[in-house]
């Protein structure tokens, strides 16, 4: 019985994936958590085979969750289930020590095989992520973005502000206070060499962070 680690900030999400992992006969679902904190504290707790972690969640994201399991938990593999297909997070999360990277689109198909996948010792990723990697790969240092230069969460506050969110609403969202998200608003055009919203919004459509 493969025993699974949950953690998504959405109990509906949550509710769904259960589901999915206990249809299968191997598995079984020992821990959920709503937050990164939480996810941590679990995994310590219950010792899963396999965590399962959302990258959008208060607090510290999951790809913090995932470096810092990394050093808590060695052993334990971590399968990356967001929303987001952009080059950067599917980066980030490798550079974090995922061992698996699914959307949550492909989740109903996907789930149970890069659960699978990753309690015998080896990775999954999606097609599509697989040839972004790829593609990074063959293109070497010349590949390399001015989104390299951000921190994760300094790309979650650009996406939140290039879609028009306030300090506010983004200073809720994670978990940290409105003068935090100026700090990191002043970072982002320093780093990016942008000097307002409007620019960090046109420089997030053309770089596909978010839609037109």
């Amino acid at each position: 019985m493969i025993r699974v680690l949950l953690a998504d900030d959405h109990s509906i999400v949550r509710d769904g994936l259960r589901r999915i992992i206990e249809e299968n006969g191997d598995m079984t679902m020992v821990a959920e958590a709503a937050d990164g904190h939480e996810a941590i504290a679990r995994a310590r707790e219950v010792k899963p085979d396999v965590a399962v972690i959302d990258i959008s969640m208060p607090g510290i994201d999951g790809l913090e969750v995932t470096s810092r399991l990394a050093s808590y938990c060695p052993e334990l593999p971590v399968l990356i289930l967001t929303m987001h297909e952009e080059d950067q997070y599917i980066i980030r999360a490798i550079e974090a020590g995922a061992k698996g990277y699914i959307t949550k689109r492909s989740a109903p198909e996907q789930l149970v095989n890069a659960i699978l996948k990753l309690h015998q010792g080896g990775r999954y990723l999606t097609e599509s992520a697989a040839e972004i990697l790829a593609l990074r790969v063959a293109k070497g240092e010349t590949g390399r973005s001015p989104l390299d230069a951000l921190s994760m969460r300094e790309l979650q506050v650009l996406r939140r502000l290039a879609k028009g969110h306030t300090n506010r609403e983004i200073a809720g969202a994670y978990g940290i206070s409105i003068k935090t998200v100026d700090t990191y608003r002043f970072r982002l055009l320093k780093k990016l060499g942008l000097r307002n919203n409007a620019e960090l919004s046109r420089f997030a459509i053309l770089n596909k962070l978010i839609e037109a």
